[in-house]
């Protein structure tokens, strides 16, 4: 696997005309159907941003693979691996890759990492609806006008405004589309407040200890990235909130319906550091697991 530090050297060994801008690329699907562009794994010191719809095929991302057939988005962050594999695209798509040193001292330089978006596998990507392509194909269009008209010093403040602009549409895009995907397949808190329950019940709380966000995206086949963001979506709260909530829920039931002290209920809902689990019980109850044992209810 090849890693390239600038566009140039992709560009030359994927047969493709070197960009306008050593830092910034964009082009069209028909500017690299015919290139070796992807049919190699890479990776790279830039952020890649498209929009493709694939006649056959698939592209590699990370681990995983997209295969949809509809028109959707992919974001890419630098160094993941990328690969397109025996891709047949159709004809409208577009790729924008934007080296990191392009962001220097702009705005959306400290700003990108918060589009959690370039962390989600590419079987996450978004899928767009028609008023929604045509926003961002509108976007792109300013961005090409600015990137073939003679750049001079106004030009990369104006690109960059319009990456950000597909940057910013496409977070208000994600949120429709976890709201979509809650009514499709019924609310993620749910299925996830299952997978607690599951895990409790096992006895893996004891021989396992706490489960991770990790483990959690992992049984409902989604990233970190995504479960969190479309749980904030669905509840406004964190996957890691949600996992303290379930487990202050179940230490407030033991610790009315047992004799166990605040460190047996601790272990038993897999906390190696009672201390700890009381910082996190008044955290979340306004009171300590103490008084709450006391019957002490109302003190906040």
């Amino acid at each position: 696997m090849k890693h390239y530090t600038t566009l140039n050297a992709l560009h030359d060994d994927s047969g493709i005309q070197r960009p306008e801008n050593p830092l910034l690329s964009i082009m069209t699907c028909q500017d690299y159907r015919s290139s070796s562009l992807g049919k190699n794994k890479f990776s790279g010191d830039f952020y890649l941003i498209s929009f493709k719809k694939f006649v056959s095929g698939n592209f590699r991302y990370g681990r995983r693979k997209y295969d949809n057939d509809n028109g959707s988005m992919i974001y890419v962050r630098p160094r993941q691996i990328i690969e397109f594999a025996d891709l047949v695209l159709s004809e409208k798509g577009f790729l924008i890759l934007i080296h990191e040193d392009y962001l220097l001292n702009t705005k959306l330089h400290s700003e990108i990492s918060k589009y959690s978006f370039f962390d989600y596998e590419v079987s996450e990507a978004l899928h767009l609806s028609v008023a929604e392509e045509k926003n961002i194909w509108e976007l792109y269009g300013k961005i090409q006008s600015e990137y073939h008209n003679n750049q001079d010093e106004f030009s990369k403040e104006i690109i960059i405004t319009h990456i950000d602009s597909i940057l910013k549409y496409s977070q208000r895009f994600y949120k429709r589309q976890f709201i979509n995907r809650a009514d499709y397949e019924g609310s993620l808190i749910t299925r996830f407040n299952l997978i607690m329950r599951e895990y409790q019940e096992s006895g893996k709380l004891i021989t396992e200890g706490l489960p991770t966000v990790g483990y959690m995206a992992s049984r409902l086949a989604i990233s970190t990235r995504y479960l969190t963001d479309q749980l904030k979506v669905e509840t406004g709260k964190t996957a890691l909130d949600h996992i303290h909530i379930f487990l202050i829920d179940k230490a407030k039931n033991i610790l009315l319906a047992t004799n166990n002290s605040i460190s047996e209920t601790a272990y038993q809902l897999g906390f190696e550091n009672p201390p700890y689990f009381s910082r996190l019980f008044k955290k979340k109850s306004g009171i300590t697991p103490v008084q709450f044992k006391e019957g002490k209810f109302g003190l906040n």
